[in-house]
């Protein structure tokens, strides 16, 4: 299912400016449209996509994934002020989903061990202030805490931390992954091998088939290869559909596995 249809700019939006509206894609924005379940963004770095992603991600007001809320991140001020002059078009609006930057993963991580650890202490405390009394009071005392802690544990397992960084992300999405969700994600193939990024494209087809939605900033070939996906090229401003036979990821990647000497004689 499509939720988010288009993005497109207000009449006050800023014709001159510094960053963002100073980025080729943003400057010359008008309206983009969302015409697929899965939208691709693809362009050298220093094209704008992330840019644009960041633009979206604090327009919509999702989750963040990362050490920081999107509303509350400092690296994002200069974009949540870009936000302001943008307009978001709708065919159902979902409160489900998330935007995740592949580079915070770990502060998300980092802030999912710490609440886990605060619980237990919290629950520690509680033992030490009911010493003497029953434990049915001692439990009483313990329900919040012990409710959160549990949920946590039933969504990320022991914890993020305890997993390799590509198994980690892979049990991210599986854990957060829900029906009817918007999903906006950048690079979030960084830490994947070629068969981790296979199964996330599984991911992706079965949350598709149960109406969820993924825009996401790519450099992957084995991601943007998903079937029926719109891939827009953000080395134009503005950005167009291409498809994935003429993407320079793809034609780069499969000379070079064809021939890597060829490639490798001119290092």
């Amino acid at each position: 299912m499509i939720h988010l249809t288009s993005i497109e700019k207000r009449p006050s939006f800023p014709q001159e400016g510094t960053f963002p509206y100073n980025v080729p894609v943003i400057a010359r924005l008008e309206k983009v449209q969302f015409e697929s379940s899965v939208t691709f963004l693809v362009g050298e770095n220093g094209s704008g996509k992330s840019t644009f992603l960041e633009a979206l991600a604090t327009t919509v007001r999702l989750p963040t994934v990362g050490a920081e809320e999107a509303g509350n991140d400092p690296s994002l001020a200069a974009v949540r002020q870009l936000s302001k002059h943008l307009r978001l078009g709708w065919t159902k609006r979902s409160g489900r989903g998330f935007y995740l930057r592949a580079e915070d993963f770990f502060g998300f991580a980092k802030r999912i061990a710490q609440m886990q650890a605060e619980l237990q202490t919290e629950m520690a405390n509680v033992d030490a202030e009911y010493e003497g009394r029953s434990d049915y009071a001692k439990g009483l005392a313990k329900m919040a805490y012990s409710g959160q802690l549990a949920a946590i544990e039933e969504r990320y397992g022991e914890g993020l931390d305890g997993h390799s960084h590509g198994e980690a992300f892979l049990a991210l999405f599986q854990a957060r992954f829900v029906p009817n969700g918007l999903y906006l994600m950048d690079e979030p193939e960084a830490p994947l091998s070629p068969l981790r990024q296979v199964g996330l494209l599984a991911l992706l087809k079965e949350m598709v088939a149960r109406d969820a939605q993924f825009i996401i900033a790519t450099h992957s070939p084995i991601l943007m290869a998903f079937p029926g996906a719109t891939i827009l090229n953000f080395d134009e401003s503005p950005p167009e559909p291409v498809s994935w036979e003429s993407l320079e990821h793809v034609s780069v990647t499969r000379g070079f596995l064809n021939d890597p000497q060829l490639y490798l004689n001119h290092l």
